[in-house]
């Protein structure tokens, strides 16, 4: 799942800290450690400037509060959905004032053109680390839960009027969920199965994916519930994401729902992390055993440990979607199944 920091224009600038703020050319070309930061002076990010009349510095948004992924940072948009360089120096800053001193040094490393982070080495390490997340949905058996438990209410939905029902995944990635769905042919013809993620470079990968399977899919950039994007029945579309929820803010939370509620879909699903001791252990095991990436390592055990509790999501749901009558569907706590790692919130319109 891909996520994004979509910056207000008019939200007000945050004092920064600069103590451990790294010079912008140092930085690619002589790995300098951290620990000599406070030496260098950052130089002017030409691109920045460009930016500078139409958005704030990238460390005054921030999803959530207590610790980042580095994916947090990364792919930072404007309100017009713009893509925002990613200034090396304040985003190395911003993780070391709160004492992720490892995620830093992993920023700090990437490669940099003008002290801002180089945008063809973050495209093809947004395609790495979802190629890696596609290996912990196998696992998971992601396609066939998903099958699973929408079966009952698509029958419903087609059972009770003419043309096709809609699934949509938000924040679908490379769509290794909504192409393994469609590879093993879950659903019948008129289930139309559409992923839509703000991160055109996710999309084109899994387009292409699609493609050299002879996938019955489709893949969409923009935002899910913005009108003529995706959701054009919403009383006949059933909204699912996974792994998406543990990057929201309590707020951004409650608006998920609520915007679900507003546009009147039939029912959704989301799938997230059930946060506990076995789900923390569980992530650094298989992230040290599956994946390569850095990243990848640092952010999915970071993932279980900031994921939102049931009781968290159940209020939100509530708060915002009271007559989608939400549940959370969780495993055994002591005793849980691996797949119960992910669980899902859902809900169907009555």
């Amino acid at each position: 799942m891909q996520t994004h920091i979509v910056v207000p224009a008019d939200v007000q600038l945050l004092p920064l800290r600069h103590e451990h703020r790294v010079g912008h050319g140092a930085v690619a070309h002589s790995h300098l450690p951290l620990s000599c930061s406070e030496r260098l002076e950052p130089t002017p990010c030409p691109r920045q400037q460009m930016h500078r009349q139409r958005r704030p510095t990238l460390l005054t948004v921030l999803m959530r509060s207590g610790e980042l992924e580095i994916t947090d940072l990364l792919w930072p948009l404007d309100e017009a959905g713009a893509r925002l360089p990613v200034v090396q120096a304040e985003a190395v800053s911003l993780l070391s004032d709160r004492g992720q001193h490892g995620a830093a040094r992993i920023l700090a490393r990437m490669p940099s053109r003008d002290g801002c982070v180089d945008e063809a080495y973050l495209d093809a390490l947004a395609v790495r680390v979802h190629h890696e997340l596609q290996r912990l949905g196998e696992e998971l058996q992601m396609d066939r839960r998903v099958a699973a438990l929408l079966e009952g209410p698509l029958r419903l939905l087609q059972a009770s009027g003419t043309g096709p029902v809609r699934v949509v995944d938000v924040g679908c990635g490379t769509g290794h969920v909504v192409r393994a769905v469609a590879a093993h042919r879950h659903f019948s013809p008129d289930v139309e199965l559409v992923g839509v993620d703000l991160n055109p470079v996710l999309i084109d990968e899994a387009r292409r994916l699609a493609r050299l399977e002879s996938l019955d899919c489709e893949f969409v950039t923009g935002d899910a519930f913005a009108p003529g994007i995706a959701i054009t029945d919403p009383a006949r579309t059933i909204v699912i994401s996974t792994g998406l929820l543990h990057h929201l803010g309590e707020a951004d939370l409650t608006e998920l729902f609520t915007v679900q509620a507003r546009l009147g879909v039939a029912g959704f699903a989301h799938w997230d992390i059930a946060p506990c001791m076995w789900s923390t252990v569980g992530a650094w095991l298989f992230h040290q055993a599956r994946m390569r990436e850095p990243v990848s390592r640092h952010d999915g055990v970071l993932s279980a440990r900031r994921a939102h509790s049931a009781q968290t999501l159940l209020a939100a749901a509530r708060a915002a979607a009271a007559g989608y009558a939400p549940t959370v569907l969780e495993g055994p706590r002591w005793y849980p199944r691996a797949l119960d790692v992910l669980r899902p919130i859902v809900g169907t319109l009555s």
